[in-house]
């Protein structure tokens, strides 16, 4: 095995300097005025980003975090003039079946962690296990800030085929929630012989324009329309500016972890624990991806190649109540194999319109996320 794909042995160990000026950061914050009685119509509330600000100074514990990511097995390899970082689990059993598990922002790997026992050991024998890879998308994370241009859903796809071919798993499942349900059709679409099936929680398909597609729509999926509307009049700045000029909002984002925190904030949940949010703001903080990370949205925006034709590889979505609610007439169109289609309301929800509980399921309603992974994967031949 040669240097550029040698696949190395990682450990984090952020410098304790670094934690000493990001404590020293968020006492000297500067916060913005905010006008009185207008809630959140102008963007994240000032007191939940105070109140988050205050736990992440007073009682986030980076280093507990740190050592629950170095518990399990951590590598780093070169892709494509890349580092690249991953998790690597292997299961126990003999019958385990090879996954790949892809986040997107603003998560990360963190995205994934309740959900690696029951994916690797489950209690029940007679259960699907799975050995699980989860890599750090490039940019984001350990493996970044990245170095070249290109990073789209196209290149990230053709890397993780890399990756797995180094690891050994010559037949493997993608697992992708956010970004990751974008990236993980798009393995399936490469390498259909390779990939057995691809689970999501979310199918990004759109109206094409055409009025046919709109007539007999159901009142669910009536509904489903006005809510992506409501999304794309509310909250897609970010989408926009990342996509168009994501250096210019680097600046701010590297350089203040409280703008940082009330630009993620954004997209996290009133309803997820304190924890999940800071540590997953503190992972870009700490690692300097908050600029190469957004770079994903600019690349994706000015990709210049654009698969044509629907997908074929078994193709599952499992969605949840609050977040991006997906119209199967628009996802039949791009993907020609999909097998089964769930939806599921475990009470994520805590706030209003802008809370997004079910988002992040893998962390929020694990038992049943993993159940429904199971049922798919378990069911392909």
């Amino acid at each position: 095995m040669t240097s550029t794909t040698a696949i190395r042995p990682f450990r984090i160990d952020i410098p304790q300097v670094r934690l000493d000026d990001l404590a020293d950061r968020l006492r000297r914050a500067q916060w913005p005025d905010e006008l009185p009685g207008v809630g959140d119509a102008y963007g994240v509330p000032g007191d939940r980003v105070r109140a988050l600000a205050k736990y992440w100074r007073e009682e986030f514990d980076w280093r507990a975090l740190e050592s629950r990511l170095n518990a399990y097995p951590q590598f780093t390899t070169e892709i494509d003039g890349e580092q690249i970082h991953f998790l690597h689990l292997r299961s126990s059993r003999a019958d385990a079946t090879p996954v790949l598990l892809v986040h997107g922002w603003p998560g990360s790997i963190l995205e994934y962690l309740e959900a690696l026992a029951p994916l690797t050991e489950p209690a029940d024998p007679q259960a699907p296990a799975f050995h699980v890879v989860l890599p750090s998308l490039p940019g984001f994370g350990f493996s970044g800030p990245t170095r070249s241009t290109g990073w789209n859903r196209y290149r990230t796809a053709r890397a993780w085929l890399e990756l797995m071919d180094r690891l050994g798993y010559q037949r493997f499942g993608a697992i992708g929630n956010d970004a990751g349900s974008m990236i993980a059709p798009e393995l399936g679409r490469l390498a259909p012989e390779r990939v057995t099936g691809v689970h999501v929680t979310q199918l990004f398909s759109f109206p094409s324009g055409d009025p046919a597609e709109f007539e007999g729509l159901s009142a669910e999926d009536q509904g489903a329309l006005q809510h992506l509307q409501w999304f794309l009049d509310n909250k897609m700045a970010f989408n926009t500016l990342h996509g168009q000029q994501p250096q210019t909002l680097a600046y701010a984002l590297t350089d203040s972890p409280i703008g940082l925190l009330g630009w993620n904030a954004q997209l996290f949940g009133e309803s997820l624990d304190p924890d999940f949010i800071l540590g997953n703001v503190a992972l870009y903080w700490l690692t300097g991806t908050a600029g190469s990370s957004i770079r994903f949205y600019y690349e994706d925006a000015h990709a210049t190649e654009h698969p044509q034709g629907p997908t074929s590889t078994p193709t599952a979505l499992a969605m949840f109540a609050g977040d991006f609610r997906s119209i199967r007439r628009f996802a039949e169109r791009d993907h020609a194999r999909i097998v089964a289609w769930n939806s599921y309301d475990p009470g994520l929800t805590g706030g209003g319109p802008n809370d997004a509980g079910g988002h992040y399921a893998a962390h929020e309603a694990t038992d049943v996320l993993i159940a429904d992974v199971r049922s798919f994967f378990g069911s392909l031949d």
